[in-house]
C-alpha cells in the first residue's frame, strides 16, 4: 500500500482587524465600508442614536416595538409584500433595540445589494406603523413575557439589574419591558418615538464584504441618501451608578432541581485603559472550560456543566474633557448548579476568589489565555457580519475605528501582574451581588452560613 505524504503546515499569514473607510453622505448619515475580497455576503449595519433612556416614561419597550416594526410594512409595500420582497433579494434584516441605541442588521448576497439597500432605506424613511401590526406585536411581546419569568437565567438577570441599579434608571428595568408598560403602547406612540429619534444625522452605516465592482457612494447616494430628517444635538447620556454592595438574593422556586446562579457588579468599559488587562484576567477566571472556575467547579467537584465570567459593555460615551468617559460594563459570573450543590458550589467559587486575589495567576495562565483570545481572531472575524457587527459596537461604544486592530496587541503587551490586579478589582469577593434562582427552603441557609452578604428571599 502507497501511502501519499502527510500534509505540511502553510506558512503562517499575518492577520490584523481590517481597517474601514469613513464616509459620509449630504443627508448626514456617516458611512463605514470594508472592502472584504471572497465574502460574497455583503453585511449592513446601521447604527441609530434610539437609546432605551430615551424611552417616554411609562413606556418601556416602545423601541423594541419600533425595532420590530421597522420590516412590517412601509408606504409602498404592505408587511406581507415587504416580506416577500426581502425574500426575493435571498436577504436576512434584523433590528433590536438596547441601551446604546437602535441596530438594523442586513445580510445578503452582494449581487443583490442593491435592492436590499432600498427596502431597508424605505423602511428606514417611511414605515407604515399600521395599527394592526402594531397590536399584533404588542400581543406578541405580552405572550413572551411569561417564559422570560420562567427561564432562569433571564429571570436571574432581570433580578440583577434591578438590584444594582437605582429604581429611577432605565437600566434597572427589563430591556423589552413589562407587562404593565407594553400593553400601553400603540401605533401613535410607535411613530412618536420613531420621528422624535430615527433620522440619518444621527446615524451611521457600516457596510462590510466584497464590493468588487460595486459603485458603493452611488448605491448608497440612491438608497439610503434618499432618507432626510432634522439635525439634533447629541443627546447628553446619563451617569451610570449601581450599589455593588455584597449581597445575596434568593429568588424562589418552590421544587427547583438546579439553582440559577449570577454573580455581578459594575465595572470599567473599553475606554478605560484597564480594559484588555481587565479581559485577559477575566478569561483566565472563568473564559473557558480550562479556566480556574470550570477546573474546581466542574472538573474537580462536579457541581455544573460550567461557569463563565464575563464583562459585558452596558454602554458607553464618547470621554469628556472634564469629566472622562460615563460608560460602564456589567462584569459577572453566570452558570447553574444542582439545588444540594448550592451552598458548597458558593463556597468552593469565593474560596477561587479568595486564591486568586492572595497568589495571583500564574505565567502559564496568562500565556494560555493570550494565545486563545489572539489566535481565534482570525477565525472569528472570518465572515463578514462579525467584522460589521463589531465595527458598529465600536460605534455605539464612542471608540475609535482601529480600537479593535489595537486590542489584540494590547492583550498580548498584558502581563500576568497586570492581569492579575485587573480581575482581582473587577471581581472583589466582598462586593458583589448574588442572585439564586432555585428552591429557597433548601438554598437560603446554607447560603446564609457562608457569610458572603445579607441574605434576602423574593417571589419567583
Amino acid at each position: 500500500m502507497q501511502f501519499h505524504p502527510q500534509p505540511a503546515p502553510g506558512v503562517a499569514r499575518p492577520w490584523a482587524f481590517p481597517a474601514p473607510e469613513r464616509g459620509s453622505l449630504p443627508n448626514g448619515l456617516t458611512v463605514l465600508r470594508c472592502h472584504r475580497p471572497g465574502q460574497q455576503v455583503v453585511a449592513v449595519e446601521i447604527v441609530l442614536d434610539a437609546p432605551l433612556a430615551a424611552e417616554p416614561e411609562g413606556l418601556d419597550g416602545v423601541a423594541t416595538i419600533m425595532a420590530r416594526a421597522l420590516s412590517e410594512g412601509t408606504d409602498k409595500h404592505t408587511a406581507e409584500e415587504f416580506a416577500a420582497e426581502l425574500e426575493r433579494c435571498g436577504a436576512t434584516l434584523d433590528a433590536h433595540a438596547d441601551h446604546p441605541g437602535l441596530r438594523v442588521s442586513l445580510e445578503v448576497p452582494a449581487s443583490r445589494l442593491a435592492k436590499a439597500l432600498g427596502l431597508v432605506a424605505e423602511a428606514l424613511r417611511a414605515p407604515a406603523f399600521a395599527e394592526s401590526e402594531i397590536e399584533r406585536l404588542v400581543r406578541n411581546r405580552l405572550d413572551e413575557i411569561p417564559h422570560e419569568q420562567a427561564n432562569p437565567a433571564r429571570r436571574a438577570a432581570k433580578q440583577l439589574s434591578k438590584e444594582l441599579f437605582p429604581a429611577a434608571s432605565r437600566m434597572s428595568r427589563p430591556r423589552q419591558g413589562t407587562e404593565e408598560t407594553v400593553e400601553r403602547i400603540d401605533a401613535g406612540a410607535v411613530r412618536a418615538f420613531f420621528e422624535a429619534h430615527v433620522r440619518p444625522s444621527a446615524a451611521t452605516a457600516v457596510v462590510v464584504g466584497d464590493l468588487t465592482g460595486i459603485d458603493l457612494e452611488a448605491l448608497l447616494a440612491e438608497t439610503l441618501g434618499d432618507w432626510s430628517g432634522d439635525t439634533v444635538e447629541p443627546r447628553p447620556a446619563p451617569p451610570i451608578t449601581a450599589d455593588d454592595t455584597g449581597r445575596v438574593v434568593v429568588v424562589d422556586r418552590p421544587g427547583a432541581v438546579q439553582t440559577q446562579l449570577l454573580i455581578g457588579r459594575i465595572g470599567p468599559d473599553r475606554h478605560d485603559s484597564v480594559w484588555p488587562a481587565q479581559v485577559l484576567g477575566t478569561y483566565c477566571l472563568g473564559g473557558t472550560l480550562t479556566s480556574r472556575l470550570d477546573r474546581v467547579l466542574r472538573e474537580e467537584k462536579g457541581y455544573t456543566y460550567g461557569v463563565r465570567a464575563f464583562a459585558q459593555v452596558l454602554r458607553s460615551s464618547a470621554p469628556d474633557s472634564a469629566t472622562g468617559a460615563t460608560g460602564a460594563a456589567m462584569l459577572a459570573i453566570s452558570g447553574s448548579v444542582d439545588t444540594e450543590s448550592t451552598g458548597p458550589a458558593l463556597e468552593d467559587l469565593w474560596t477561587v476568589l479568595r486564591t486568586l486575589a492572595a497568589e495571583g495567576l500564574t505565567d502559564e495562565e496568562r500565556e494560555t489565555a493570550v494565545q486563545n483570545l489572539v489566535g481565534v481572531a482570525p477565525l472569528k472575524f472570518e465572515t463578514a457580519a462579525s467584522v460589521a457587527g463589531t465595527l458598529a459596537d465600536q460605534v455605539e461604544q464612542h471608540l475609535p475605528d482601529d480600537f479593535q486592530a489595537h486590542l489584540y496587541a494590547r492583550l498580548a503587551a498584558a502581563g500576568t501582574v497586570e492581569a492579575t490586579a485587573a480581575v482581582v478589582s473587577a471581581f472583589p469577593g466582598d462586593r458583589l451581588v448574588t442572585i439564586l434562582v432555585g428552591d429557597a427552603s433548601r438554598i437560603e441557609e446554607p447560603v446564609r452560613a457562608l457569610g458572603i452578604g445579607e441574605v434576602s428571599v423574593v417571589a419567583g
